[in-house]
């Protein structure tokens, strides 16, 4: 994905790589698709914060942050859930690669799928700004560079997400891989991750019981390609990412949850907080 660059990680990681409920387009409804799945994982209010470590020769440098915010509001007449993505290295390392980046999308509420798409980063100097508007009757993306087809129940990087905390994991065995579709820099990404079960983890947070899995990644100017990454939720209904590992071109990262407000359910995956 071009452009995206090294504090993009956080954003892109917690962000793109998750999956649709089902390995398919949908569920067929006459002549349309039906991508409407019940929120059951999160409310508005809620806020997570995340720690992003950097690796390079066997050491882990406190590098940056990215915090999640939900808010309700109205768009075009509809409600929708106003998620706010906010990446940002810390000042002690803006000298070596200075990032601000900031992704917003508006979901629906009732169905859950993007309805806008707000892109806006400083990545060591490369910026770019972009708006998508979806249209989800005629199954297109409307955007600074022109109208682009999409497919039907595809998602934007922070919708995705969002979206996907809503899955029934056990529904799922081990190695079990779930297709979905992203849109992002006018195109359309198919993808897929690996389930892999459950585990218990230590974060800098505490100790979890999660529910683990890989994504497929595309290679570019950060990641290899493949299932490189790899990602940890909390096994609990609210589904909040709590650690994410990955190399990339030069070193690791690796994103800890610290900090949240407002979750809908209580974090019962927390089995002891250090």
């Amino acid at each position: 994905m071009k452009g995206l660059k090294l504090f993009a990680v956080p954003l892109v990681a917690l962000l793109a790589f998750t999956p649709r409920t089902e390995p398919v387009s949908g569920k067929l409804k006459g002549p349309q698709v039906d991508c409407t799945i019940p929120n059951t994982a999160f409310k508005a209010g809620e806020r997570v914060s995340f720690t992003v470590y950097y690796n390079v020769a066997g050491i882990y440098v406190n590098a940056g942050i990215a915090t999640f915010t939900n808010t309700l509001e109205t768009l075009n007449g509809k409600p929708v859930f106003h998620i706010v993505g906010d990446g940002k290295t810390n000042d002690s390392y803006d000298w070596i690669f200075k990032v601000r980046d900031k992704y917003e999308t508006y979901i629906d509420t009732v169905t859950m799928q993007a309805l806008k798409f707000i892109r806006n980063v400083n990545e060591g100097g490369y910026k770019k700004f972009q708006t998508v508007t979806f249209n989800k009757a005629a199954n297109t993306a409307v955007t600074n560079d022109g109208v682009f087809k999409v497919p039907p129940c595809v998602q934007d990087v922070v919708s995705s997400v969002f979206y996907a905390r809503n899955i029934d994991f056990s529904r799922l065995r081990p190695n079990d891989k779930i297709a979905f579709s992203m849109f992002l820099d006018n195109e359309v990404y198919n993808m897929y991750i690996r389930y892999l079960g459950k585990e218990t983890i230590k974060t800098k947070y505490g100790k979890f019981r999660a529910i683990k899995f890989k994504p497929l990644l595309i290679q570019g100017t950060i990641f290899e390609g493949g299932e490189k990454m790899t990602v940890w939720v909390s096994d609990d209904a609210n589904h909040i990412p709590v650690r994410i590992e990955s190399p990339i071109v030069v070193g690791k990262v690796k994103i800890d949850m610290m900090s949240f407000e407002n979750l809908r359910h209580p974090l019962t995956s927390l089995v002891k907080k250090n």
